[in-house]
């Protein structure tokens, strides 16, 4: 059977090198899961691969968008299945790599499709939750979808908002949306997911923050001031240096802040990582890249 291999980790684990190496040794190429490398304007913030790293091995979904051109999850997981099928045609095993749980997820086993709503129903939902108004809310949940309200954590309201952003879409109950059986993938999927010692990924996240800003990060968040209200630039690495371009912090303070929330997000990573238990821990070491 096919295989596809998947090397997941927090950021700055070392992952993009253990990747090339393994997809070397196996004659194949990869298929990047993360989310920010996606789009070409972004390089020096969301630490894509090098022109050597590329060189070495073919790679999937780096810098093939543009930040303007909408592009979702569920976009991504259909051409990532129809990439995969060419793929296997010339190979019996495919690389992934990257630190996108839900990205990872959609290409493993699939996600159900939720439309998105219409702006005006978001700001709808979004103004009356804003007014206090999240008990009516509750109460149209209710009517509508009875199962979901029943489970749901009824003071969380962007789960209640999400809900009736589809339930008013699509016109189904949310509950039958998100409880569709995900059809088995045709090829066999091994996750392995690096780590490293808790202080030592801390200090390789610092030190590629600050790798980030002599390379010319600033430079790069400049160049997307016209850009900056769209939602995939409010990122770690990004957000930080437009509030300093805004002169609401100093650039040290917007650098700590970056290294601040990307150890945050490391450890976010590694804790949907820890859902799986089906999955194969590696201590990185510098002799793993």
């Amino acid at each position: 059977m096919k295989r596809l291999i998947v090397i997941a980790g927090p950021t700055a684990v070392g992952k993009t090198a253990y990747a090339i190496q393994l997809a070397r040794q196996l004659g194949t190429e990869i298929i990047s899961c993360d989310s920010r490398q996606f789009y070409s304007e972004l390089n020096i913030g969301v630490a894509r691969p090098t022109s050597d790293e590329l060189a070495a091995v073919k790679h999937h979904f780096i810098a093939c968008r543009s930040v303007t051109e909408p592009y979702n999850v569920y976009d991504y997981e259909h051409d990532a299945m129809q990439l995969l099928e060419r793929m296997f045609e010339f190979h019996d095993d495919v690389v992934a790599v990257g630190g996108s749980g839900l990205y990872i997820d959609a290409l493993c086993q699939g996600i159900n499709y939720m439309p998105d709503p219409t702006p005006e129903l978001r700001a709808e939902l979004s103004g009356r939750i804003a007014n206090g108004e999240l008990p009516q809310l509750l109460d149209e949940l209710k009517q509508q979808d009875p199962e979901y309200y029943a489970v749901v954590d009824k003071s969380n309201p962007i789960r209640i908002q999400r809900a009736l952003e589809v339930i008013r879409t699509s016109g189904q109950p949310y509950s039958k949306m998100i409880n569709k059986e995900l059809p088995k993938r045709p090829f066999e999927i091994v996750k392995i997911a690096l780590n490293r010692d808790r202080d030592v990924l801390r200090d390789r996240i610092y030190r590629r923050v600050d790798m980030m800003i002599k390379d010319g990060l600033v430079d790069e968040v400049e160049s997307l001031l016209p850009y900056r209200n769209i939602n995939t630039l409010n990122t770690v690495g990004y957000k930080e240096i437009f509030s300093y371009l805004d002169g609401k912090s100093t650039l040290d303070e917007a650098v700590t802040s970056i290294k601040n929330h990307t150890w945050q997000y490391a450890k976010k990573q590694l804790t949907w990582l820890k859902r799986y238990d089906n999955i194969q821990w590696i201590e990185a070491t510098d002799s793993t890249h």
